[in-house]
């Protein structure tokens, strides 16, 4: 398997996090001018991003759905990822009654080069009575099946783990089917294993990109690591799942490397989207894929041996989710 050759990263105990300062900067990119933006990396893009092209264009949220939607996760105080990542395809899901619930908190630990969420140092704690208003929540939006994904926990030795079982259990209590889509719990085991032992009905854990381009786009991870926690979901007999953005720089023979590395872990599903800059602070878009790349990148991982690859310019980790169970 492919390795990115970084240092092993700290562990939880020796981890020291700034707080987040408590003034929005205003925006300056694609991004909502709400998030707090951080100078994740330099822009040392060569190319010309130019406009949008039109495949990537989309409609503004709306209706009466997505009003409901907007109205419930407010009332019940909770995020989404939908809203805190800025995913294009929110007026899509939300008008159809569906969202991606965003658990332990709106603050991540960690600044990866291309996330709109803030980091910082999170609350003290868990909110221990969130899976219950998430469950409510599930309940009143009528969904089937719920996509539960989450901030990065690092300062705790379990990661947030138990708030993701007690979650899967209510929901699973609904008579829903559950993604979880989860960190890396920095490799512990003994956390991934609490999650596992809730036996959602997909576990999904993103690569986000090729082993060369770690170090950039997500400093605080390892691929090893990643692949390590996938590899444990099969084998504790889960539906394994992960993603990764294209337009970072990436090389198309890298994404078909990768692909080979999912094989080799036996993993059922893959997604595959354009990376989009949430605001000037973050990394540059490198490159629009055509369409007919994603096409072809579908092709030949399914050729591959991966059983489904939902592959184009918009799509996200819970893009047409409840086709991957």
């Amino acid at each position: 398997m492919s390795d990115s050759g970084a240092p092993a990263p700290k562990t939880p105990d020796e981890l020291r996090l700034r707080s987040v300062e408590k003034e929005a900067l205003t925006s300056s990119g694609d991004g909502d001018p709400g998030f707090f933006e951080l100078p994740v990396v330099e822009d040392t893009n060569k190319n010309k991003q130019g406009k949008r092209p039109d495949w990537l264009r989309v409609k503004l949220p709306q209706g009466k759905e997505f009003k409901k939607v907007r109205s419930i996760i407010d009332e019940h105080d909770l995020h989404t990822v939908c809203e805190s990542a800025n995913c294009p395809n929110m007026g899509e899901c939300w008008s159809a009654g569906t969202a991606t619930f965003m658990i332990l908190g709106n603050i991540c630990t960690r600044s990866c080069g291309f996330c709109a969420i803030k980091t910082g140092r999170p609350q003290d704690g868990l909110d221990w009575d969130e899976p219950r208003r998430v469950a409510e929540a599930a309940d009143l939006m009528g969904v089937q099946h719920a996509v539960v994904t989450s901030v990065n926990r690092d300062e705790r030795k379990d990661g947030g783990a138990p708030i993701f079982a007690d979650t899967i259990n209510r929901l699973h209590d609904l008579g829903c089917t559950v993604e979880v889509l989860t960190p890396d719990f920095r490799g512990l085991r003994e956390a991934c294993q609490t999650v596992f032992d809730a036996r959602p009905d997909i576990f999904n854990h993103n690569m986000e990109t090729v082993p060369r381009l770690y170090r950039r786009v997500r400093p605080q991870a390892d691929y090893q690591r990643s692949l390590d926690v996938l590899q444990w979901a099969k084998e504790d007999g889960l539906r394994t799942k992960s993603g990764i953005m294209v337009g970072l720089g990436e090389k198309p023979e890298e994404v078909l490397d990768l692909m080979d590395d999912f094989v080799e872990i036996g993993l059922d599903v893959m997604t595959i989207g354009q990376y989009m800059q949430p605001t000037k602070m973050h990394l540059p878009v490198e490159d629009w894929v055509e369409p007919e790349t994603f096409a072809w990148y579908k092709e030949v991982g399914e050729a591959k041996g991966i059983e489904h690859v939902e592959s184009s310019p918009l799509t996200r980790s819970s893009y047409h989710a409840e086709k991957h169970v």
